[in-house]
């Protein structure tokens, strides 16, 4: 369920819905593990996905309190997309593209 709901919200097939990316990391945190992940990480996860998207997988993002990454208040983009499976967020998906042969 998990990969096919990320996917699903990603990729924009369910875009009838118009969720905003804060929404969709809700959705994904909270149903695709468990224990779900506390709503307070859904704002590092979109500073994560924002990262990759510049070029910037290594920039240190700020984490809630208490959650700490090897007993630091900061992560790495990489390690926060690695650690909530954020995948999907990093793939494009350009349905208009042409197809070359």
């Amino acid at each position: 369920m998990g990969h096919n709901l990320s996917h699903e919200l990603a990729s924009g097939e369910l875009d009838f819905l118009n969720l905003p990316l804060e929404a969709q990391m809700e959705i994904h945190l909270r149903g695709n593990f468990y224990p779900p992940i506390p709503l307070s990480m859904v704002t590092p996860c979109v500073e994560a996905i924002q990262a990759y998207w510049e070029d910037d997988y290594q920039r240190m993002i700020s984490l809630p309190s208490p959650v700490q990454w090897r007993g630091q208040d900061e992560a790495p983009a990489s390690a926060i997309i690695d650690g909530h499976k954020l995948y999907e967020w990093t793939v494009s998906y350009d349905y208009d593209a042409e197809i070359e042969e």
